[in-house]
């Protein structure tokens, strides 16, 4: 018994997507309960040509390299972190409940773990003795059934962005390769994060999403907002200090998302999402904004082929993460756009796939020209060759381009291969 839900995890999907075996590698019952796990190993190694002498492009996401750095290898994981997702399922008073768990380790040893040397500790990062951290982006329960819908409350992937980065081909790759082409690699890579959406994110957050009618679902919740990326107030002596700042509602999200198949090889998915929340300037008073961002998109799959394309648009929504470059500081909202393009075709185990990304930000009414970054964009060409079921070889090329609205810009490429393995 599965518990119905408007979405599946990032790791559940991400092996429905690139396996034809079931969403779960381990399933147990016990009494009325069935226990889940599945998840994902992935690890590749990641070349970057970067910019030499770069020009200033804050917020900019091409590679750059100066004085006598040179270009980077790495050895990380991709845009997914290795993944332990494990479900806790039963059926009681005519109720599927549900509980999971999503525990999500990386093998880039620079993101703390270790009892001795934390990220930004005096002995840096990325060192000997170094580990890996544990990142627990959810936990969440959920019930319902297909009569009266489904709630969820937790911790769980966001509503915003959550089907651009699903249906990203770099999915199982790497994408932008973003602090993977620094001496420091994080335990994820960019994707097309910030090169044609907006990260998602895991959000603490309540749901409530309808019954199926007719391959139309909604989803509607709220979930705790978020302080904007980098908020200072005046400190000690006038420095500046980061403070999280009290918001007297939640901040709000939803989601249309409608499903036709025309026959079996002929299927049509188009999704719609929001997300709005209040913001307060904590360092002067008055300077409050409402942050917004809509986007819609959709995908069109005719036997072997398929395309997808999804836009957002925000206003004091920011680029790359939520909330992030949202303002200019003094409570004046940043307008931002973008776009994802893709096409894959499949020759029998191998998948050939291009996609196209771009992320705009604009200057607040009244903000001068500066080196903050305008333009993000990215082209990625893979191949996805499955040697089993669950194990997936990925090759990809990506170049990246990053233009301040002075009109400097920096360029960078990346090359990668390495695995998938889903389970």
């Amino acid at each position: 018994m599965k518990v119905p839900s408007q979405r599946n995890t990032i790791a559940v999907a991400a092996v429905a997507l690139l396996s034809s075996a079931g969403a779960s590698a381990l399933e147990i019952n016990a009494g009325d309960y069935k226990f889940t796990v599945n998840g994902n190993v992935n690890v590749h190694y990641i070349y970057s040509s970067c910019e030499k002498n770069p020009a200033s492009v804050a917020g900019g996401l091409a590679c750059t390299k100066t004085g006598s750095e040179g270009n980077n290898s790495s050895i990380s994981n991709g845009l997914l972190p290795a993944a332990l997702v494990f479900g806790i399922n039963t059926h009681q008073a005519g109720l599927d409940i549900g509980a999971h768990f999503g525990f999500y380790p990386g093998v880039s040893s620079n993101d703390g773990g270790s009892p001795n040397l934390q990220q930004g500790a005096p002995a840096g990062t990325n060192v000997a003795l170094a580990t890996t951290a544990l990142d627990v982006r959810q936990i969440y329960l959920d019930f319902g059934n297909k009569d009266i819908g489904t709630f969820q409350l937790g911790r769980n992937f966001g509503l915003f962005g959550f089907d651009a980065i699903i249906n990203d081909i770099t999915i199982p790759g790497v994408g932008g390769a973003g602090s993977a082409s620094g001496g420091a690699p994080a335990n994820t890579t960019l994707g097309s994060i910030g090169l044609g959406y907006v990260y998602t994110d895991t959000l603490a957050q309540i749901n409530y999403t309808t019954p199926d009618f007719a391959g139309l679902k909604a989803t509607i919740g709220i979930y705790d907002p978020l302080n904007t990326v980098g908020q200072t107030i005046p400190g000690p002596g006038g420095v500046p200090v980061s403070t999280p700042s009290k918001k007297d509602q939640p901040g709000f999200h939803g989601k249309l998302a409608y499903n036709l198949a025309f026959d079996k090889t002929t299927k049509l998915y188009l999704s719609s999402t929001f997300i709005t929340q209040e913001q307060r300037d904590v360092g002067a008073v008055g300077n409050n904004y409402r942050s917004y961002g809509v986007d819609i998109g959709g995908k069109f799959t005719i036997a072997d082929f398929e395309v997808l394309g999804w836009y957002y648009y925000g206003k004091g929504l920011g680029t790359t993460a939520l909330y992030l470059l949202s303002d200019d500081g003094a409570g004046n909202r940043r307008g931002s756009n973008g776009y994802l393009a893709q096409a894959t075709y499949k020759l029998g185990d191998v998948k050939l796939g291009v996609n196209y990304g771009v992320s705009r930000l604009g200057l607040a009414q009244g903000e001068a020209n500066s080196a903050l970054v305008a333009r993000n964009s990215k082209v990625t060409g893979g191949v996805y060759y499955s040697l089993t079921k669950n194990l997936t070889l990925v090759g990809e090329v990506t170049s990246v381009e990053a233009k301040s609205h002075l009109g400097d810009k920096n360029q960078s490429l990346n090359f990668n291969i390495g695995t998938f393995l889903s389970f």
